[in-house]
Order: structure tokens, then C-alpha cells, then sequence
């Protein structure tokens, strides 16, 4: 037998354990029967799920937007894993490999995908996702069958939580990108969690001198430039008017106190270059679009409230753009190479993730915590991990 090879490809399916929901905050564990890989892709025991905003609305909710779950779904979709079954087809990844999945599937053929941005790919099919029908379930699995183009090899000093880490920074990489900012930028960041924290570290990592973040939060914009994901930090006051023209007046009030932050070089920011929004909050856009400088950018990653009222005025004059961010696209390399580098001013992404539980069956602990700022401690809530057990690395 080949030691490339997995030992499951000339037998037939196996019986594994998933977290699957049912309803809202109704999860249950239950056996599934999972075939060996076909040629083309690997089987991975997953090893590390990060549990993000998108997974929290469905367990909350059996929705998240107006996307409705319509079949029990596992969630999960930030993952990472050791390969235990390898396709015949498949040449580069052998057993034991660790790697971290990306869990977008395009269809590879249209025009979009061809122009490389398979993020916006309308068949995309995509783990934890209600959109499609029926739904791609998600990696709170013991093991999945995942095509081998789309894993993705993790070297030895990367640990499986950083493995995990790589999905969401994808997005902060993808936001980055689409900003094109000038080395030397000032950077404002809406949102101190987990994505507007990665959001902060890659504009610093991609060359703006000043990199503020904003959050209503002190702990998270103390622990944002405490551990070098922000230069500077600022402290959202808890205000909201009851008509439009309080909310308007209060978020130009917000963007001339941030702007009184001084940059890097001592002056006051004034106003930035371009702003990361990443809570979806419409008074944090409204914020952001009063604190852009002209010919500025506003970048939209928080996937908040979906109609919102705008200063849209106040952009178009002065040609602030507005641009969208959905996920990302051909990142995962570039996300690698960011978590793997290490520096006195560098983010230590290992410490986004500040709770683990182990097995699958301490998912409702994990969503519950999730749901949660801090915990019983006081302890800032920011990335939380289900590492499942080892029970595989026997076999392999």
C-alpha cells in the first residue's frame, strides 16, 4: 500500500460523529455516514473550528438575514485538520499533512471565476451557508471529504487554531486588497472583534502608518493596540438620537472626535484615507463616511443591518467611495505567510483566540460563550475555538 495513500480508499463508508442544528439553539449529535474520498479530493479529521458571526445568527435564530436554514445544517466553517484519506488523483498532500480548508466551492466556469474573483461566483456553494439549497454542510464534523484544490498544506511551526485563523483573515487580506491604500495611510477600523482586529493588523502589515480602531468596547480597543493589531484606539461614546438628524449629527460629532487622534507623526488624523467598516451598524457607516477624506474610501465588510439611512450626500460631493467586501478570493498563501511571520511590532494572531472547548459536544458551551463580550472572568471574549479529539491520529 502506498504511504501517500489513505488506508479508507478500498473500503467503503465509515460512520462519524457531527454537530448538527435542528432549530433555533437546537443542536444535536448525531452519526453520519462518510464515504471514502473521491480521486479528486482529500478526507481531513478536523482538528480546529473558529466559530464566527455568520454561525452564531443561524444557531441563534435557524437564520442569519433574511437567509432562511431550510434542512438540518452543521455549522462551522473555519477550520483546519490532518488529512487521513487521499483521492487517487490527488499527488501533492499525503496522510498526516496538516491543513486548513477553504470552504467556498465555485463553479469554476463563468465569467467571474475566470476574472479570479470566485468569491462572487452566484453558484457558489459554500459550508454553514443556508443560501444554497440543498446547503453545504458545515466542518463541525469528525472528518469531511474536501476537494484537494481547495485544501490548503499548513508548514510545521503553523498550529491548527491558526489553521483556522486563515478563513477570516482571508477577508481582512481580500478588504485590504480591494482598498489599494498607499503606503503611509491613515487607517480608521470600524469594529474591534475578531474581523475588524484582522482588518487593523493587515492595513498596519500592508503599509498605513496609523491605524486607528474604533469600538464601544474599551477592553477590545485596549487589547487591539496592547498587542499590536492598531497604532492608535478610540472609544465609541454609547449615544443614539430618536430622529435621523440626531443620528446624522451625532455620528459627524463621532468622526471630529476621532479625527482628533493624533497619527504616528503627532498631528491629529483630522480626516483618514480610508475606512474599514466591520460592524455593519449604521451608525458606525454614517460615522465613516463623515470621517473619509475626499477622494477617500469606505470599505463595507460588517454584514449588519441590510437597509440602512446614509449621509450619501456627504460622499458623492467629496467622491468617497463606497466599496463592498465579500469574503475573499485567492488568499489563503498570502495568509500563511502573514500568520507565520513573527516581530516586536508584528500581531500575535495566535492570541485572537481566547477560548477553546474540546469536542463536538461541548458545542452549545462554545455557541453559547461565543454570543458573549467577556466571560464569568472578565476575560475579553474575541475568537472562539471547538478543538475535537485525537481519536484519528491513531489510525493514521
Amino acid at each position: 500500500m502506498s504511504a501517500t495513500k489513505s488506508p479508507d480508499t478500498q473500503q467503503t463508508r465509515r460512520q462519524i460523529k457531527a454537530s448538527v442544528l435542528h432549530g433555533a439553539k437546537d443542536l444535536r449529535i448525531e452519526s453520519r455516514s462518510l464515504f471514502p474520498p473521491n480521486a479528486d479530493e482529500l478526507q481531513v479529521a478536523i482538528r480546529a473550528t473558529g466559530l464566527c458571526g455568520s454561525d452564531l445568527h443561524y444557531y441563534r435564530h435557524y437564520r442569519n438575514g433574511d437567509i432562511m436554514v431550510r434542512e438540518p445544517m452543521s455549522l462551522g466553517h473555519e477550520s483546519a485538520g490532518v488529512v487521513v484519506g487521499v483521492g487517487s488523483s490527488v499527488k501533492d498532500f499525503k496522510i498526516g499533512d496538516k491543513v486548513a480548508l477553504e470552504v467556498g466551492l465555485p463553479c469554476g466556469e463563468c465569467d467571474r471565476c475566470g476574472e479570479g474573483r470566485y468569491n462572487i461566483c452566484k453558484a457558489m456553494s459554500f459550508r454553514s451557508s443556508a443560501k444554497a439549497f440543498p446547503h453545504a454542510q458545515g466542518t463541525l464534523q469528525d472528518r469531511i471529504n474536501h476537494p484537494a484544490a481547495w485544501c490548503h498544506k499548513l508548514p510545521d511551526d503553523v498550529s491548527l487554531d491558526l489553521g483556522a485563523i486563515l478563513e477570516p483573515l482571508g477577508v481582512a487580506i481580500h478588504a485590504t486588497r480591494r482598498a489599494n491604500l498607499p503606503t503611509g495611510s491613515t487607517v480608521l477600523v470600524f469594529g474591534a472583534g475578531a474581523v475588524g482586529l484582522l482588518v487593523a493588523a493587515m492595513a498596519k502589515i500592508s503599509g498605513a502608518s496609523t491605524v486607528i480602531i474604533a469600538d464601544i468596547d474599551s477592553g477590545r480597543v485596549d487589547f487591539a493596540v496592547n498587542n499590536a493589531f492598531a497604532h492608535k484606539g478610540y472609544t465609541v461614546p454609547m449615544k443614539r438620537g430618536s430622529t435621523i438628524e440626531e443620528n446624522l449629527a451625532i455620528a459627524k460629532e463621532t468622526a471630529a472626535e476621532i479625527g482628533k487622534v493624533k497619527k504616528s507623526s503627532g498631528q491629529p488624523a483630522v480626516e483618514v484615507d480610508a475606512v474599514f467598516e466591520c460592524t455593519g451598524v449604521p451608525s458606525c457607516l454614517q460615522a465613516a463616511i463623515f470621517a473619509t477624506r475626499p477622494g477617500g474610501k469606505v470599505m463595507l465588510i460588517g454584514m449588519g443591518t441590510p437597509i440602512q439611512t446614509l449621509p450619501i450626500s456627504a460622499a458623492a460631493l467629496r467622491e468617497v467611495d463606497l466599496v463592498g467586501v465579500f469574503r475573499y478570493a485567492n488568499t489563503y498563501p498570502m495568509g500563511i505567510e502573514v500568520v507565520s511571520k513573527k516581530g516586536p511590532d508584528y500581531p500575535d494572531f495566535s492570541k485572537l483566540v481566547t477560548h477553546r472547548y474540546k469536542g463536538l459536544e461541548s458545542a452549545v458551551q462554545a455557541f453559547d460563550m461565543a454570543g458573549n463580550t467577556k466571560d464569568v472572568d472578565g476575560k475579553l471574549v474575541i475568537k472562539v475555538v471547538i478543538e475535537t479529539d485525537e481519536e484519528d491520529k491513531a489510525r493514521l
